[in-house]
């Protein structure tokens, strides 16, 4: 029994499903369809025991977005509609799988925190992955930092079953709103037998990503998430999934177990820049910080003041600190790491800083010492 604490609107959900998976097929709805509430409260408005169940955790964002305006793209409200509206604009939705949703939250994902990310972890092992009639599960989010909540539950749910991101770069008031097709293919892909063994996934714009290695791109344009050095996993023609290559797992992946987990350490991020001054660094550690990220120039590059400032911290405070790259793409190799405090010091690999917080702080949350730490950093370098 899981239940959503203190969330922004002040709702605990509790999650569960039930029902018989089947691979997506496009069934119309049967006339005998029913309401179902199962055991443990999750409600499918149309329950059809031939399609396969998935469930929606609906966190707020663009997709939920309005405006007056409905040429806005930029200025509107964000998180203001429930999950319950937009499948209303999506009833393809209920042909495919049996769907139960769930507003976990209803926020702009600027305001997505670790204590919700760890929610939705364990929200979706007991629901999801340890259902063995689930198929697999949507999370609606803000497309600003979908990213890297798709690379924490990328990091902590591995049963297997999909777990599909989905978000809109244009509210849903807008003309062309991308919204209820994102969404209804979300479903479709989460249905989708051939989405197993894949690892969390990201669908927007016909397009099917990894988790793992997906970015936003562009601020303002649909076609914003991609995996620029290693493509995409797939695309969705006429909301048929094609996936380009049989599963598999990235090579640089880690799994981390968080069920004991309550907290995760803060970890902070540091852009690098000309005259970077180092009291930026002293700050974040004398105010909690128990982990750094470098966003370093080129291949994790800081100027030789930050550098000894570097060394001074991890040697005095016992922290570690990763150097990351503040490019789109590329790698800090370990050689990138050198001078007297360099045990304390993690080559992010190509993990991007995003990546590499959330990683550190999870690895911290399991207390693994520097050693251990950059055992799993190595994983994800190629020097």
């Amino acid at each position: 029994m899981v239940l959503f604490k203190n969330t922004a609107v002040g709702a605990s959900a509790l999650l569960a499903a039930t029902g018989s998976a089947t691979p997506v097929v496009h069934y119309p709805r049967a006339a005998n369809s029913s309401a179902f509430t199962n055991s443990n409260g999750l409600k499918f408005t149309h329950f059809n025991q031939s399609l396969p169940n998935v469930t929606i955790l609906a966190t707020g964002g663009t997709i939920a977005g309005t405006s007056p305006d409905k040429t806005a793209t930029a200025d509107y409200e964000s998180g203001a509609l429930g999950i319950n509206k937009l499948l209303n604009a999506i009833p393809e939705a209920f042909e495919i799988a049996n769907v139960a949703a769930v507003q976990a939250t209803n926020v702009g994902s600027g305001d997505v925190s670790s204590s919700l990310l760890l929610n939705l972890t364990h929200t979706l092992q007991t629901t999801v992955c340890d259902d063995p009639n689930m198929s697999g599960a949507v999370i609606t989010h803000g497309t600003d930092t979908l990213e890297e909540s798709a690379f924490f539950i990328d990091t902590t749910v591995n049963c297997g079953k999909p777990i599909v991101f989905v978000g809109s770069m244009r509210p849903s008031t807008a003309l062309s709103a991308d919204g209820p097709m994102n969404l209804l293919q979300a479903v479709t892909v989460a249905a989708d037998e051939d989405s197993k063994d894949r690892g969390a996934l990201v669908v927007l714009n016909d397009r099917i990503a990894s988790a793992f290695f997906v970015t936003k791109t562009q601020a303002n344009t649909v076609d914003t998430f991609k995996a620029m050095e290693m493509g995409n996993l797939g695309m969705i023609v006429s909301n048929e999934p094609y996936f380009f290559y049989p599963p598999v797992q990235p090579r640089a992946k880690t799994e981390i177990d968080v069920s004991g987990i309550d907290k995760i350490p803060r970890v902070d991020i540091l852009y690098a820049y000309e005259d970077m001054q180092a009291d930026l660094l002293y700050a974040a550690v004398e105010h909690g910080a128990k982990g750094i990220v470098i966003a370093g120039a080129g291949a994790g590059g800081v100027s030789s003041d930050f550098d000894t400032a570097i060394n001074d911290i991890v040697k005095n405070k016992s922290i570690p600190v990763v150097k990351s790259h503040r490019t789109v793409n590329g790698e800090v190799p370990t050689s990138a790491i050198t001078g007297d405090a360099a045990e304390y010091q993690i080559a992010s690999g190509f993990l991007n800083p995003q990546q590499s917080r959330i990683l550190l702080g999870l690895l911290l949350a399991e207390e693994k010492g520097v050693k251990e730490i950059q055992g799993v950093f190595e994983k994800a370098a190629a020097a």
